[in-house]
């Protein structure tokens, strides 16, 4: 074996298409470019940007704000990146007196995704006493696992 006898794999290799070498090549004629129109015509750009007319997505997507673009903000400058942890699922997933830190949220299921704060919403009802471990909890959630008989401990990330 050496750099003398090294080829590519039988079949992964084709000749190019020769198109406009008559009827019986199959790219005859019009040589694969079809009938009239832009496409058709020499000199014609089928760029890889190109939509077929329709509002090209550079053009269809929001602007930066500022006065100049290296000034200006972000595409979603108000976007958190937290994952919803909501009561029902604690109230359906977890006993009465339960201590529910991120690793018993992960085993049950909830927050599971890595390095991305957890956040305690308040969709649901929640009638057990829990003490809760969280990043982030909304006002609403507190009051409920706090009327609960619960404890709510922010985690510092």
């Amino acid at each position: 074996m050496g750099l003398h006898n090294l080829k590519p794999a039988p079949g992964s290799r084709k000749p190019r298409k020769r198109v406009g070498r008559g009827e019986g090549s199959g790219t005859g004629k019009t040589a694969g470019r079809g009938q009239k129109g832009y496409g058709s015509r020499s000199g014609a750009k089928d760029r890889a940007r190109f939509e077929g007319g329709q509002m090209p997505i550079h053009m269809r997507m929001r602007k930066l704000r500022g006065p100049h673009m290296k000034k200006s903000m972000p595409f979603e400058p108000f976007r958190t990146h937290t994952q919803a942890v909501n009561l029902k699922d604690l109230e359906s997933r977890f006993d009465s007196g339960a201590e529910v830190t991120l690793e018993a949220l992960k085993a049950a299921g909830l927050g599971t995704r890595k390095d991305i704060p957890v956040k305690i919403l308040a969709k649901g009802e929640i009638s057990k006493p829990l003490t809760v471990h969280a990043h982030k909890f909304s006002g609403t959630a507190r009051a409920a696992i706090e009327a609960a008989g619960g404890t709510v401990h922010v985690i510092d990330a």
